[in-house]
């Protein structure tokens, strides 16, 4: 089953790099959105050290949810996904693997963004580690949550909009701790309990997601 996991992690990522503009129409959203965040609320300094944790928390899960309404619509649309369904291997480990490339295209790279995003925001090195830890637990998350949404959308008319609606509300605990363990940390407190929190809600996702979105793509399929 390892085999059949890195094997179907490789093509994603191999197809992925054949597709570099829907990686890179992800990122630049991103950096966009953030980038945009001055010029409504002004340049204050203090201020912008407020809001950037949540700005780049917003700014992710909205980058997020770009991507996954093609988590499995291009497998779906060329009969590939069907022909993975009908491996003798689980049908979990492929979501999981395809899950893994998901995360690794656009979780990854957004965590990365976080250093110098806090830099050009003026946050304190203490205030960016904590940033980019709390990406780097809270974004396998928002893959998984949304692969849950991206299956149960499949083949339906307008799933890009209504991937958005089925998965925002689900993570909303994850954007919360997220922006709260940078917050906790300018306020003089530890952000350890939001990052536990930001990990137990990864995990937990972990071990349940890939189960329901398998059995959500064999209903959609089907």
């Amino acid at each position: 089953m390892m085999r059949v996991w890195l094997t179907v992690l490789r093509r994603d990522l191999l197809l992925a790099s054949r597709r570099r503009t829907d990686v890179a129409n992800a990122l630049m959203f991103f950096v966009v959105v953030v980038s945009l965040v001055p010029f409504g609320i002004g340049s204050q300094p203090d201020l912008l050290r407020q809001v950037t944790p949540g700005t780049v928390w917003i700014a992710a899960l909205l980058a997020a949810m770009l991507s996954l309404a093609r988590l499995f619509t291009d497998d779906h649309a060329d009969g590939s996904l069907e022909l993975l369904m009908l491996a003798p291997e689980p049908l979990v480990v492929i979501v999981s693997a395809k899950i893994t490339a998901h995360w690794l295209l656009t979780g990854l790279p957004l965590t990365l963004l976080a250093a110098p995003i806090g830099l050009v925001f003026d946050l304190p090195p203490a205030a960016i580690a904590t940033l980019a830890t709390s990406l780097l637990l809270g974004t396998p998350a928002l893959s998984l949550i949304g692969a849950i949404g991206a299956a149960l959308t499949l083949g339906v008319r307008g799933g890009g909009v209504l991937v958005s609606l089925l998965v925002l509300p689900l993570t909303i605990p994850v954007l919360i701790f997220g922006a709260l363990a940078v917050e906790a940390l300018a306020g003089g407190q530890s952000p350890r309990p939001d990052l536990l929190l930001l990990a137990a809600i990864t995990l937990a996702a972990a071990v349940l997601a890939p189960w329901a979105a398998a059995a959500a793509l064999r209903i959609s399929v089907e």
